[in-house]
């Protein structure tokens, strides 16, 4: 295995402060500039190191994502509307609505995935308050937010790492982010999320000890590389 050095050869600029502000419920953030959600406390931002989630899966990964050339690094898990304690989900249950292909085809650079985006929208997004096209637009700007480390590099073979590990290299790039707005999972043994919790206007971070002790339970985690 290579040394957990080679971890943090590269980092992202560190995300620009963000100003502190709320908004009532259906309004508009005048710092975020993109519609507020309500009927829950914060949003979880799930960023998945693709490669880690199909190789955990193999064959039953999804091919749209997991055939893609070049392969894909950090894409967006989700944007998930939590409670301070458990979480909303299937808001419109029976309704049928699926996301317009047209709209979906506009996220695919960080969603790369048809079938992830109808089933994050039918799980998560329809509990957000927002229509489809707000709530994609959100998540993008969440997205976009996050300065997402380097933790592929020139590595051609797999690698371990604590979760810590991955954590610290999240919140260096990224100093804004309190050690408690944010939690590293693996599926099995491979690093699948970072997980980070975001005010609903996302101007900033909210605690959450709820995600924050869902951490990934094992002592290392492997790394695949994206190639």
């Amino acid at each position: 295995m290579r040394p957990l050095r080679l971890l943090f050869a590269l980092f992202c600029v560190g995300l620009v402060g963000a100003c502190d502000a709320s908004s009532p419920d259906g309004a508009v953030s005048q710092n975020a500039a993109v519609p507020v959600g309500n009927g829950f406390d914060f949003y979880i931002l799930a960023l998945s190191w693709s490669p880690g989630y199909c190789r955990s899966l193999g064959d039953r990964a999804d091919r749209e994502q997991c055939t893609a050339s070049p392969a894909f690094e950090w894409i967006v898990h989700g944007l998930w509307p939590q409670f301070d304690r458990g979480y909303p989900e299937f808001c419109a249950p029976g309704t049928g609505e699926r996301v317009p292909r047209s709209l979906a085809d506009t996220v695919k650079d960080i969603m790369p995935s048809n079938g992830l985006i109808q089933h994050q929208w039918r799980k998560h997004g329809s509990c957000s308050g927002l229509q489809p096209d707000d709530y994609f637009t959100v998540t993008r700007t969440a997205f976009e937010k996050i300065s997402r480390p380097d933790i592929d590099g020139s590595q051609m073979q797999s690698f371990s790492a604590t979760h810590q590990a991955i954590e610290r290299a999240f919140l260096n790039a990224n100093p804004d982010i309190p050690p408690d707005a944010i939690a590293v999972t693996c599926d099995r043994r491979f690093l699948r999320d970072v997980r980070i919790c975001m005010k609903r206007d996302l101007t900033g971070y909210v605690a959450c000890p709820e995600v924050d002790q869902r951490h990934c339970p094992r002592p290392d985690l492997v790394v695949v590389p994206a190639n």
